[in-house]
């Protein structure tokens, strides 16, 4: 993909190879704090002046990364086995896949998907195609779910967000100490099963899905 710093050359790539390599590794093991330009050169084995040559600066090395993690998602995304056309095992399988990168690296994922780095703005242009590219995978999955083929974009959304929401809560709640008498016990098979419970339940209800096209789509 293009960022705003444009494509690098022949010459620069197994350089900015070593770069982003560094970057992600800064991000999972220090989090989004280690996302200095000295910081980043130094994990990299280099001087600021190489973040500024081969990518533009900070930003340019961000856009880069957030790139790279997006791939890194599709490429886990497109491991599952092909589209069966039964919408139940088809979307579980995505969303127990994208809850598990989560996991992995829940710092990683905080980077993709909130505004961890202060000042940080991935370009426009750069985030609708990554997020598209995974997102439209889960489209894929959700279609055989409506009545109506077309509404598949907006059904999606809600799985997504479904989704989202539960695995962003799960690592919320992950990394501090449970409330008192909280429902949820410490330990993976509760929130798996919650999990499980939430996005089946979304399944059930997208037959009834029917949304109001003049204000989903500006007609």
């Amino acid at each position: 993909m293009a960022t705003r710093h444009g494509h690098p050359g022949p010459a620069e790539t197994d350089s900015r190879e070593r770069f982003l390599e560094a970057a992600l590794t800064v991000l999972v093991e220090q989090g989004v704090a280690g996302l200095t330009v000295r910081g980043l050169a130094g994990a990299a084995g280099s001087s600021t002046i190489g973040i500024y040559t081969r990518f533009g600066g900070r930003a340019g090395v961000l856009d880069a990364l957030y790139e790279r993690t997006f791939e890194l998602l599709r490429h886990e995304l497109t491991q599952l086995p092909p589209i069966s056309g039964d919408p139940l095992p088809d979307v579980l399988a995505f969303a127990r896949a994208y809850r598990e990168f989560a996991l992995e690296s829940p710092a990683r994922y905080a980077f993709m998907f909130e505004r961890a780095v202060p000042g940080y703005d991935p370009d426009p242009d750069l985030r609708m195609l990554a997020q598209r590219n995974t997102y439209d995978l889960l489209v894929e999955r959700v279609r055989a779910a409506v009545r109506v083929p077309e509404d598949a974009d907006g059904a999606g959304y809600i799985v997504w967000t479904a989704m989202h929401g539960l695995v962003s809560l799960e690592l919320t709640h992950r990394a501090r100490t449970p409330p008192p008498d909280w429902f949820l016990k410490p330990g993976n098979d509760s929130y798996a099963e919650i999990f499980h419970e939430g996005i089946t339940t979304i399944l059930a209800g997208l037959r009834a899905y029917t949304p109001r096209r003049d204000a989903l789509f500006g007609r």
